[in-house]
């Protein structure tokens, strides 16, 4: 571990232990759900507007997450883990779905032979009953439905789709397209509404300006 990255350890179990910060101390895994959820958010809209000092920033946000949610794991009374844990947990998964790369005579594979390994060896060491086991119930519903609809098309399931024309039909029928012509629904929808929203601000200001502007 780098000095810089054994410092924020150090910190973070300052800030947890006895004569630290109240509030810290006081965390729990459900109650940083939340703050977790906003970081990953934020460092999503750093990324998508090119922002390099907010993606640097949000990049340590999102880690303080880890390291804050690793050492409140340490004072689980029946099962403790810490961050070395935790990295190392991530780092034999990574040689484990990735046998081309570091086992020997691996294969030379492209990108999407990689990706449909990665799912193979994924469904087979976690013991999945499903291709659809997985996808987290409290993701974002456009999200989902593209990572439901992916997973559905990789595996070649002929899914019968009962006829409907409500909203939540068209709206699947739309992310459909995008899984479709390969476009992230969610980073498109948000990419629309920062779009929109930027425009609304500008029709706000200008009638401001003409309110003003009549006043006068």
């Amino acid at each position: 571990m780098s000095d810089d990255l054994a410092r924020l350890v150090e910190v973070m179990d300052r800030l947890r232990s006895p004569g630290g910060c109240p509030w810290d101390a006081e965390q729990t895994h459900e109650t940083l759900i939340k703050h977790a959820l906003e970081e990953a958010y934020e460092l999503a809209e750093a990324v998508e507007t090119g922002n390099r000092t907010d993606l640097r920033e949000e990049l340590g946000d999102v880690l303080l997450q880890v390291v804050f949610h690793a050492r409140v794991a340490q004072d689980h009374p029946e099962d403790p883990f810490d961050i070395d844990e935790i990295a190392r947990g991530v780092a034999d998964k990574l040689v484990e779905r990735h046998p081309h790369v570091f086992a020997d005579g691996g294969e030379t594979l492209t990108a999407e032979e990689t990706l449909g390994r990665w799912e193979q060896i994924k469904k087979a060491t976690k013991n999945r009953e499903s291709v659809m086991d997985g996808i987290p119930a409290a993701q974002p519903a456009l999200a989902r439905a593209q990572k439901v609809l992916s997973r559905a098309a990789k595996n070649g399931l002929e899914v019968r789709d009962e006829a409907g024309v409500g909203i939540g039909q068209q709206l699947l029928a739309l992310v459909a397209r995008a899984e479709a012509e390969g476009v992230d629904a969610e980073g498109a929808l948000r990419d629309a509404t920062r779009a929109y929203e930027s425009a609304a601000r500008e029709a706000e200001a200008s009638a401001a300006s003409a309110t003003e502007t009549s006043s006068g």
